[in-house]
């Protein structure tokens, strides 16, 4: 005859109450049924009252482990010898009574579900007897966390009373590896991934008195879901990691080899500034200082660190590599790996959301991390490039579109987006507007889904902004109303592309040469667009071909829309002196956006054309025809290769001075006093950053590489606040002598006025280009000629304040 149902029942040193359990079951069970006892490798009398159990009732069957293997190998091998069309698996304690099941049948029957599971945390359940407070405490963070990394939307994966289809019972429990408590995960998820349906049932529930479930059972779980995470984990992911991984460091690697004394050749002073804010965001977490502010550089005014870029997100939990092994190798790792997982970002959201073949996710995620003018900010931006919440906020926002647990994704959207803001926010300026572009054109390309998803994803948005606002309120006051905060920062009319230089090739891409993007761009730093003809053909001809697909059309209009407000205000025609008024004019001096280099927008193009390429590889790799197969993956090949990165140029960095190396500055400075660096560094030349950072932020200095106010309107500058004195430093170092005016009565009384105004205790002028023009400057100015101490000019100038 079938069996109708299995009941399977764990038991490890169950003596005093496996007995009247299975008296409990055998009444209470009708029709053809069997009830397995999976004995544990018990060391009482479990194994024995299960036999003499079988002997009375020959449904009951006794099944024994090798060992004290755990409730999942044991599980695993009474559902194993199993023959119910159905399988019950229940603890031996019943603290679910089995009068419940009932109700787990009625909801696989009516349900048309795969497997009804009891539930604790149902809001019809009924708990008589509650845990201990702390076990309780635990249950729910454990429950928590596992449905945020293992089976969203199941409320409580660990009550011990679950009913199942059979053959789909034997079939998951067959798959699964785990031999502890984390089993029920493992087999939720297995019936996840099936597409089979769970259904969570309100049970009656008490708590037992000599459960096995002790505190450090939690622990056991938790280790048992990273080795489920880790069996989750396909090869193919694996590979993809690796490769971008692989290739971050080879672009790093004349970075890595020598971080003692290398510096990346096209990086202007962005090194120095960067390597300085890990430094200082370290040292005020060290020493519980506010990590909003410091007076290190711009003395004594001091740095708005908000209104500036140190990426508190990072440096604040790199604060021990910063500590032990110094600001240069944090620079290092945030290069290397925050590309990376950018990169695998991208990854995940296209295999995820876009398409089915995960290279072709890998091919169109490289193109977004590793895109030129993504290699072109990873000289000195790490802000624009470690863009890896980016594609968690996206997600985030399409689960909105969905409907489906609109608070929670909201409240998590909320959490990511403030994570952003402490990356970057330009960048994530910059990807809000990608974002709405996409979903204009989506929308407009498809009215229903654009109908059925704007009220949970308006909601959702409500739900994310008063997560967020909380938590990010007090930064952003500290940024736009906190010392030394300011307006805005402007760039000029010149700061946008050129229609060239969408067309060309980077300075750092194999088909590209320095000496074309240098005509095209700002700098090294800011080659923002430089995709290479080829790739914006391709781009075309997939878009004409796969039109009909409302997401191609989204692509192609965010990349084309991105393309031409990043041309900037006035637009010039190559080759000829013809401009026009191009549409960023409308955004140019508007908040937020008056800050924004414009040329940065055909960012956006990346992605964007990455979610194409993706698109098309997907279906050329499914190609029936298999000459179309091959041509269309050459032709993608073809395209890509002349836009890979080349490996970054480094150059040899000047050692510190002996004078700052050794702390000789500090027999002329006191608490509150600066070290004025001859001449004041500034966005130009800031090497005393570095000399500052290499040695423990032990002193002060006036000048500096960052943003602040300028002028009674606070505009945004780059640098400190100019004074004569340094200007005129800083006119004698890259002029020379010529540069050197009649220096007299009033250039030395501005000079006395503005090292009082900088509190200086010495001044001091190290080796460098055009030194000799520089000290006859300073020793006109104070009247004196300068003491040599440790290789560098010295001034004494604390009588001055």
């Amino acid at each position: 005859m079938t069996t109708e149902l299995s009941v399977v029942v764990p038991a490890y040193n169950e003596e005093g109450r496996l007995e009247p359990t299975l008296d409990a079951i055998s009444s209470y069970l009708q029709g053809s049924w069997e009830l397995i006892v999976v004995d544990d490798g018990s060391t009482d009398g479990t194994a024995r009252i299960a036999r003499e159990a079988a002997v009375r009732d020959p449904r009951i069957r006794l099944v024994s482990s090798d060992g004290n293997r755990g409730k999942g190998h044991a599980l695993r091998i009474g559902v194993q010898a199993s023959r119910g069309e159905r399988v019950l698996i229940t603890d031996a304690d019943l603290a679910t009574p089995i009068g419940e099941l009932d109700g787990l049948v009625k909801e696989l029957e009516a349900g048309g579900n795969a497997a009804a599971i009891g539930s604790r945390a149902h809001p019809e359940s009924n708990v008589e007897v509650h845990q201990v407070r702390l076990r309780e405490w635990l249950g729910r963070l454990g429950n928590g966390l596992i449905r945020a990394v293992a089976v969203p939307g199941i409320r409580d994966t660990q009550c011990g009373f679950k009913l199942f289809e059979g053959e789909k019972a034997r079939e998951a429990f067959a798959d699964a590896r785990l031999d502890g408590w984390a089993i029920d995960v493992e087999i939720l998820q297995y019936f996840r991934r099936q597409g089979w349906p769970v259904a969570e049932v309100p049970v009656r529930w008490s708590h037992q008195e000599g459960s096995k479930v002790g505190p450090l059972a939690y622990v056991g779980v938790l280790a048992e879901l990273v080795k489920l995470k880790a069996r989750a984990v396909r090869r193919i992911d694996l590979a993809v990691c690796g490769l971008f991984l692989l290739g971050s460091v080879l672009l790093y690697k004349n970075l890595w080899t020598d971080l003692d004394h290398g510096y990346l050749r096209d990086s202007l002073q962005d090194q120095n500034q960067w390597e300085w804010f890990f430094g200082v965001t370290a040292h005020n977490v060290s020493h519980l200082q506010n990590p909003l502010f410091t007076t290190f550089q711009g003395f004594p005014d001091g740095v708005n660190l908000m209104g500036n870029t140190p990426m508190l997100g990072l440096s604040v939990p790199l604060t021990p590599v910063t500590l032990l092994f110094g600001p240069t190798v944090t620079w290092a790792l945030v290069l290397t790996l925050g590309i990376t997982a950018t990169a695998v970002s991208w990854y995940w959201l296209f295999a995820r959301r876009l398409v089915r073949n995960r290279w072709a996710a890998a091919v169109g995620a490289g193109l977004a991390a590793f895109a030129p003018p993504m290699i072109s900010h990873g000289n000195a931006h790490p802000n624009f490039m470690v863009l890896f919440m980016i594609p968690v906020i996206i997600d985030r926002a399409l689960r909105l579109c969905e409907g489906k647990r609109v608070v929670r994704d909201g409240v998590l959207l909320g959490l990511f987006t403030t994570y952003q803001l402490f990356l970057g926010e330009e960048p994530f300026l910059l990807a809000a507007v990608g974002m709405l572009l996409f979903a204009v054109a989506y929308a407009l390309a498809d009215r229903d889904v654009a109908r059925a998803a704007v009220r949970p994803l308006l909601k959702g948005l409500g739900i994310a902004a008063a997560t967020a606002l909380p938590l990010v309120a007090y930064p952003l006051y500290w940024q736009f109303f906190g010392a030394q905060s300011y307006h805005s920062v402007l760039h000029g009319d010149g700061a946008g592309n050129s229609p060239l230089s969408l067309l060309q090739f980077s300075g750092r891409s194999l088909a590209g040469t320095d000496k074309t993007a240098d005509t095209l761009a700002l700098n090294r730093t800011e080659q923002n667009a430089f995709y290479g003809w080829p790739l914006v053909a391709l781009a075309f001809a997939i878009t004409v071909r796969m039109w009909r697909h409302a997401v191609v059309k989204a692509f192609a209009f965010t990349a084309l829309v991105a393309a031409v407000l990043s041309l900037g205000v006035k637009i010039r025609i190559p080759y000829t002196d013809f401009t026009f008024t191009g549409p960023w004019r409308a955004l140019a001096h508007q908040p937020l956006f008056e800050s924004v280099i414009e040329g940065r927008v055909a960012m956006i193009c990346a992605p964007a054309l990455g979610g194409l390429l993706a698109l098309a590889v997907d279906r050329l790799v499914v190609a029936k025809v298999p000459a179309y197969k091959v041509v269309g993956l050459f032709a993608v090949a073809a395209v890509l290769l002349p836009v890979l990165p080349t490996s970054y140029p480094v150059r040899d960095r000047e050692p510190v001075p002996y004078f700052y190396a050794h702390s000789l500055w500090k027999k002329y400075t006191t608490h509150g006093e600066s070290v004025v660096p001859v001449p004041l560094p500034d966005p130009g030349s800031a090497e005393s950053l570095h000399w500052q950072a290499e040695t423990g932020f032990g002193f002060s200095q006036p000048g500096g590489y960052f943003n602040g106010p300028w002028g009674k309107d606070r505009m945004g500058i780059y640098g400190a606040s100019p004074r004569f004195t340094s200007n005129l430093l800083s006119d004698v170092r890259y002029g020379g002598e010529a540069k050197i005016p009649t220096i007299g009565p009033n250039w030395q009384a501005q000079a006395r006025a503005d090292l009082a105004f900088w509190k200086a205790g010495v001044v001091v002028l190290t080796p460098q280009y055009n030194e000799a023009a520089l000290y006859t400057t300073v020793s006109k100015l104070l009247g004196s000629p300068g003491e040599r101490v440790g290789g560098a000019w010295v001034w004494d100038v604390r009588e001055l304040h």
